[in-house]
């Protein structure tokens, strides 16, 4: 073979062979930004939160849950709110419900987060006890539509006190009751259902 002809026969070869390792990059970067996406894809189901209803999937349906939500209702979770009836607190308690506790200044139960927790935890125990056999007699039934849970019932209690929540229960929900921005036992027990208040133990003397 010519010398001339070597050398071009050798720039093809050199070309061919630049153009596999070109051709082996290219596909090995695509194969990577395919695992990588592929592994984004996988964490991003993995991580992001999942709804059932207004209900984060990974979201314990506890106690706490209970609480803050029925403060968020509330208050929108604020300690110092002070409505236009004079319920005061994260919770809204009324200034009996407070002397049933021993609190009697006011302004220092706003000023006091880990009070009022401790109060509301108190008064849910208080009203279990109150309401300890309509639970044990209502739970798992289905009133006007509602299916009646243990949490449903605390968080009635909440806004209407435990005697108006056995009145609607005894009374298979005929006995209605609203509070003055229109807030009703049934709003409450549908709202608040199926949360776990296991925790609550009931007590007829809870003290803050």
């Amino acid at each position: 073979m010519q010398p001339q002809n070597r050398k071009i026969q050798f720039i093809k070869n050199k070309i061919l062979l630049l153009s596999l390792v070109l051709l082996f990059i290219n596909a090995t970067s695509i194969d990577k930004k395919d695992i990588s996406k592929s592994e984004t894809v996988s964490k991003t189901k993995t991580n992001f939160p999942k709804f059932i209803g207004n209900d984060l999937l990974y979201l314990k349906r506890d106690f706490v849950a209970f609480k803050e939500a029925v403060a968020f209702k509330e208050s929108q979770g604020k300690y110092t709110v002070v409505n236009t009836l004079g319920y005061l607190g994260k919770y809204q308690f009324g200034r009996t419900t407070l002397q049933r506790f021993r609190i009697y200044n006011t302004q220092a139960f706003l000023k006091n987060p880990e009070l009022q927790e401790k109060a509301f935890v108190a008064l849910c125990k208080v009203n279990k006890w109150i309401l300890r056999k309509d639970i044990q007699r209502s739970v798992g039934k289905n009133i006007n539509g509602i299916k009646i849970t243990e949490s449903g019932i605390l968080a009635a209690a909440h806004l209407s006190g435990a005697g108006n929540v056995k009145k609607f229960l005894r009374s298979n929900g005929s006995q209605h009751f609203a509070d003055a921005y229109g807030a009703t036992i049934q709003s409450y027990l549908r709202k608040f259902g199926d949360y776990d208040v296991s925790n609550i133990v009931a007590n007829k003397n809870a003290r803050v």
